[in-house]
C-alpha cells in the first residue's frame, strides 16, 4: 500500500526513528509508510552484527524495511531513510536498493555522511542530486517531487 501526496504521487518507503529511555538512545526503529514497523537496533541486543553500542537486527532490515523499498507500478516516489551503516549490513537491502535506484521510480533518501562500500557507490551516482543536511538548515529543506 502507498500514501499519496497531494492527488499526484503515491509514495512508500520507511523512515528510522530513535529510542529513548528518558534522555538516553537506546535504539532505532524502522517504520514503513504503510504502518508497518520493527526495531532496527538496540543497545540490548548483544550479538552481531553490531555498529558502535548497538545490536543490529538484520531479520528486521530484511522483513521491513526490504519489503517497504521493492518496486511496484502502484509507487511513483519512494522514501528512504536511511542508507546508512545499519542497513548496509544487510545483503537483502543493498540489492533492494540497488534495484530501486535501476527502476523509474522516484527516490528520495538519506544517505550516511561517512561511509565507503555501497554508501559511497550511491553518493557516486550519476543521477543523484546531494544536499547536506545540518541542524542549521533541516527546517529550510524542501523537495518538489
Amino acid at each position: 500500500m502507498a500514501a499519496a501526496i497531494g492527488r499526484q504521487r503515491r509514495v512508500a518507503g520507511f523512515y528510522t526513528e530513535e529510542l529513548r529511555v528518558g534522555r538516553d538512545r537506546v535504539g532505532f526503529r524502522i517504520v514503513t509508510l504503510d504502518g508497518r514497523e520493527a526495531v532496527l537496533a538496540h543497545v540490548d541486543r548483544h550479538r552481531p552484527p553490531r555498529v558502535g553500542k548497538y545490536g543490529v537486527d538484520l531479520a528486521a532490515i530484511d522483513a521491513v524495511a526490504v519489503s517497504a523499498i521493492t518496486p511496484r507500478r502502484s509507487v511513483d516516489v519512494y522514501l528512504v531513510d536511511e542508507i546508512g551503516k545499519m542497513e548496509c549490513l544487510s545483503p537483502a537491502f543493498v540489492t533492494a536498493m540497488r534495484t530501486l535506484l535501476h527502476s523509474p521510480a522516484a527516490v528520495v533518501a538519506t544517505v550516511a555522511e561517512r561511509g565507503g562500500g555501497f554508501i559511497a557507490e550511491v553518493k557516486r551516482r550519476r543521477d543523484a542530486e546531494t544536499w547536506p543536511l545540518t541542524r542549521a538548515n533541516r527546517g529550510t529543506l524542501s523537495i518538489g517531487c
